[in-house]
């Protein structure tokens, strides 16, 4: 089932300003929240939809990677959140209140990163290079790499508390994660209010700290995490998989794993988007007479008939024998630029030859067949 569109969730124009989308993501999240609509399955879809698209959307780099990709440069299977493209129907919804709960104002108990007053922990974003060569870029692959990383402290299960430890409410600020305080004014009385110095907005305290994370709840690992990278990709390109990066302390929820793309150059192939150039060199006799030469491909090589009388400069089409495009179902050319090779060191009796045929007729260069040049055979590849 295709992805809707972005735009198209938030109901706003392609060129909608980063206020324009904040506001339609605000409307549509208050609209659709499940404290709004407890138990409705449909809302909650919707809710989760508003926030994928305002993760995009809301960040330049991605929302120029999306505009000019699609979905299939958001993450694995051409969706957003890599890893099997879950996106954020596959998370818990304390993970989108971590994120984008400042947007809701004073609706629902807001708050930056808070559900209900306290504070969700996420973990930081992590960034990997990953190297792929022509034929992985032409075919998608998986790529399995490891990740030294912070994970949830096994001993207790990410809580931070010791094993028979109670978690105890917070005094300072009875449970809510907040604090707040009345300043007099010129104008009045003033309230503010801040997250709790106390429980740093958690909103309860450990009464016996887990002793290998030291009551932070996660610890350095090494972990082997499985990356779907669709074909059509390109270098500097940025994959996100979600949930693959740093986990929040006790009982937070991960980061996102970003995945920068590096092209590696291939011996003889030049990429220039879909299609693939390369520069054969073939002899005088050969072009004169015509022959039949090996290109090399993605996946091999491919015998192509050079016509007698070839110019240098020619250029011949292999069609389809390109790179796809990531987002659509067409793929590229391999254009092969003919030179005719002019040999620098001759015998006497070559030189002998050539000085017999000079005079030739069919040897001299006839005027009214005047090349185009190279730039003006090119154009017919791509009209």
């Amino acid at each position: 089932m295709a992805k809707k569109d972005f735009y198209d969730i938030l109901e706003i124009q392609k060129g909608a300003s980063a206020e324009e989308i904040k506001k339609a993501y605000r409307k549509m999240a208050i609209k659709h929240h499940p404290d709004k609509n407890p138990g409705d399955k449909a809302a909650e879809d919707k809710f989760k939809e508003a926030a994928e698209a305002y993760e995009i959307l809301s960040s330049p780099e991605k929302k120029q990677r999306y505009d000019q990709y699609g979905h299939a440069g958001m993450g694995n299977n051409g969706g957003f959140g890599g890893g099997g493209g879950q996106g954020f129907g596959g998370m818990n919804m304390d993970d989108i209140f971590s994120q984008f709960g400042d947007i809701f104002g004073g609706h629902f108990g807001g708050g930056g990163g808070r559900r209900g007053g306290r504070r969700v922990n996420r973990g930081s974003n992590l960034r990997v290079k990953v190297k792929m060569d022509l034929s992985e870029i032409a075919n998608g692959v998986e790529k399995k790499i490891k990740v030294n990383k912070y994970v949830a402290c096994k001993t207790c299960s990410g809580s931070g508390a010791k094993n028979g430890s109670a978690f105890n409410t917070c005094s300072t600020c009875k449970g809510s994660g907040q604090v707040s305080r009345i300043t007099n004014t010129i104008l009045g009385a003033m309230q503010t209010t801040s997250t709790c110095p106390s429980c740093g907005g958690e909103g309860q305290t450990i009464t016996d700290k887990c002793s290998p994370c030291n009551g932070d709840g996660i610890v350095r690992d090494e972990e082997v995490i499985s990356i779907n990278i669709p074909g059509g990709v390109a270098e500097g390109m940025q994959l996100s998989v979600a949930g693959k990066g740093n986990m929040g302390a006790r009982g937070g929820v991960a980061g996102d794993l970003i995945v920068l793309i590096e092209e590696v150059e291939h011996e003889h192939l030049k990429r220039d988007g879909m299609n693939l150039f390369y520069d054969h060199f073939v002899s005088y006799s050969d072009a004169a007479l015509g022959s039949n030469i090996e290109v090399p491909t993605i996946d091999g090589k491919a015998k192509v008939k050079v016509d007698a009388g070839t110019q240098s400069g020619k250029v011949l089409r292999l069609k389809g024998k390109g790179l796809p495009d990531i987002n659509t179902y067409g793929r590229g050319d391999i254009l092969v630029n003919i030179n005719v090779w002019t040999p620098q060191h001759l015998s006497k009796e070559e030189k002998k030859i050539l000085e017999d045929l000079k005079e030739a007729e069919n040897f001299k260069p006839n005027p009214t067949k005047k090349d185009k040049g190279f730039f003006e055979r090119m154009k017919q590849y791509f009209e």
